[in-house]
């Protein structure tokens, strides 16, 4: 189900706002324990440098023991809070991530609903790496928090020891983080670039899998391989490209910090030898400025991770902002589950006209393959009521005025080319396992002799993409699956061409029988599909020239007997 928030268009900056909007709970939580942890591990120097001063002003073991205690409950305190903030963000980071893997799934999952510019691989890598990079920005402002936190209380101390000190750290901190986020812009320009070339050499890769067969049949893999290692090596090349800039922003930060921490421990020591500060008190300088180089790095490194993730946002903001191929109409079709094609003008399509009653079997025997095709694309939505002119009915009701899952619950487009996934046999057949007519569909389609042939009956297992079954075997399957979901009205495109003419006869008998009473079309050149039917209707340059039984048209029409006779 879409929620109204889920239709909102999101670019990039609201993805990231509604991410953090959405766990503002638990990024507290973060940040006030992983305040803890860096406020004890600053304080953890402080506390040192007072033990130093105190010790050898009183040296009694009382105070040594407080301090000893006062330690315990510092290094407590940064356990504690580092395990349990950790254990909260990454949580929530790892709970948003998956939110939006599944936004970008359920949008990828409905070509027909949006016109989204990307191929299936290119979604894919969406759908995880952009999903896990957006997510991180849970975990990156606690810990931004958390470390200026840290900056700001050793900075407080020093400036306590002496304000040259505490200004040192201010103005330092302040020109590092100048300059890093300058060098920041490059990481996030280089990274979408990089994202984008890897997600098309993950649609490269999903294409040839698609195509092996045909490749393999045409002699044209050493084409497919070369034109797949062009585009890998320009993702490398741009991996590589932002590999180097992120090893420069990594050492220029490194070293920023490194000068920065040099220049305290120098000054302390400079002010210690002219007496301006004491023992504890350099003790402590020079403990938080070698502690402080690990907040400034994580401070440094935050603008970095913050351009990475409105990247990746930016990246989810193509599919998730594409606009709807059509608007969703609000009503329902009604109980008469009838089809009505009136003077449909549509690519190949001339004033297509006829209606198919509810309960009908009727073959459309489509002479050219376009046409086939054109038909099939508008009953299965794939292309919107405002882009072809004339209307489609549905239960006496425009496919315009209808929502795609209510079209969806009455009627079903098998297409030509079913996808198979990887399952078994029953769950390509009934992926919900709802279905009470699985036994039927099956022996329908002609499937038990594969079913037969396996010890696991139902249960065998299938390879991605369908990769251990003949063309055949795959027809059938997907032919299964769409008279498994037994809707009102089933449309099937060319569902015997893989199979032999036996097998076609036995499944075009089957299908008539077990359709019976629910309105059934078939776009086929099929004898014995178009025999099977209760009528045929002849679409030819675009237009239905004619309409009557297949033997009756047989024995008038021999334009109509040239394109049918086997």
């Amino acid at each position: 189900m879409t929620t109204p928030d889920a239709q909102r268009p999101r670019p990039g900056s609201d993805i990231l706002r509604t991410a953090l909007r959405r766990n503002i709970g638990a990024m507290a939580g973060g940040t006030v324990l992983m305040g803890l942890y860096q406020a004890g591990e600053t304080a953890f120097p402080i506390a040192l440098g007072l033990i130093v001063e105190h010790t050898m002003r009183d040296r009694s073991p009382g105070s040594l023991g407080v301090s000893i205690a006062a330690l315990a409950v510092i290094i407590t305190t940064v356990s504690l809070s580092w395990r349990f903030g950790m254990r909260i963000l990454q949580k929530a980071n790892t709970t948003e991530a998956h939110r939006w893997r599944v936004r970008v799934a359920a949008c990828g999952l409905q070509p027909v609903a949006r016109d989204v510019d990307l191929k299936s691989g290119e979604v894919l890598t969406i759908a995880t790496e952009d999903a896990d990079q957006t997510a991180d920005i849970i975990e990156v402002v606690p810990l931004l928090i958390s470390s200026l936190v840290a900056v700001v209380i050793a900075a407080v101390a020093l400036g306590l020891a002496d304000l040259r000190l505490g200004l040192l750290v201010i103005v330092g901190t302040v020109a590092i983080l100048s300059i890093l986020s300058v060098m920041s812009r490059r990481i996030g320009s280089s990274t979408r670039e990089q994202q984008a070339r890897v997600a098309r050499a993950g649609a490269k890769v999903a294409d040839l899998i698609i195509g092996l067969r045909p490749l393999h049949g045409f002699g044209g893999n050493n084409a497919a391989f070369r034109s797949y290692r062009k585009v890998s090596t320009e993702a490398k090349q741009q991996s590589v490209t932002v590999a180097r800039v992120n090893g420069v922003y990594a050492g220029t930060a490194l070293a920023l910090n490194a000068v920065l921490a040099t220049a305290v421990t120098l000054t302390a020591g400079w002010l210690a030898f002219e007496g301006r500060i004491n023992i504890g008190e350099l003790v402590m300088a020079v403990g938080l400025a070698q502690f402080i180089m690990e907040p400034l790095k994580l401070f440094s490194e935050m603008p970095k991770y913050v351009m990475i993730a409105r990247a990746s946002a930016e990246r989810m903001a193509l599919v998730l902002t594409a606009p709807p191929v059509t608007t969703q109409g609000p009503e329902h079709p009604a109980a008469g589950r009838d089809l009505e094609l009136d003077c449909v003008r549509h690519g190949s399509l001339r004033k297509v006209k006829f209606q198919v009653a509810a309960g009908e079997f009727v073959a459309v025997a489509a002479y050219q393959p376009r046409a086939a095709a054109d038909l099939a694309s508008i009953l299965a939505l794939n292309v919107p009521p405002d882009a072809y002119e004339g209307a489609v009915r549905v239960g006496g009701r425009d496919l315009a005025d209808l929502s795609t899952e209510a079209v969806r619950e009455h009627m079903l487009v098998n297409p030509y080319d079913g996808e198979i996934f990887a399952g078994t046999l029953r769950t390509n057949i009934d992926p919900s396992g709802t279905s009470r007519t699985v036994p039927e569909a099956v022996e329908a389609s002609m499937l038990t002799d594969v079913v037969a042939l396996h010890r696991e009956g139902l249960d065998h297992p299938v390879r991605d993409r369908g990769a251990n079954l003949s063309g055949g075997q795959r027809q059938r399957l997907s032919l299964a699956r769409a008279l498994a979901a037994d809707t009102d009205v089933l449309v099937l495109r060319d569902p015997t061409t893989a199979v032999d003419a036996v097998t076609e006869q036995l499944i075009a008998r089957n299908v008539a029988k077990l359709r019976r009473g629910r309105t059934t079309v078939v776009i086929t050149s099929s004898p014995a599909l178009l025999d099977a039917a209760d009528r045929v209707l002849v679409l030819d340059d675009g237009v239905i020239t004619a309409e009557d039984t297949h033997r009756n048209l047989l024995a008038t029409d021999e334009d109509y007997c040239k394109a049918v006779a086997r």
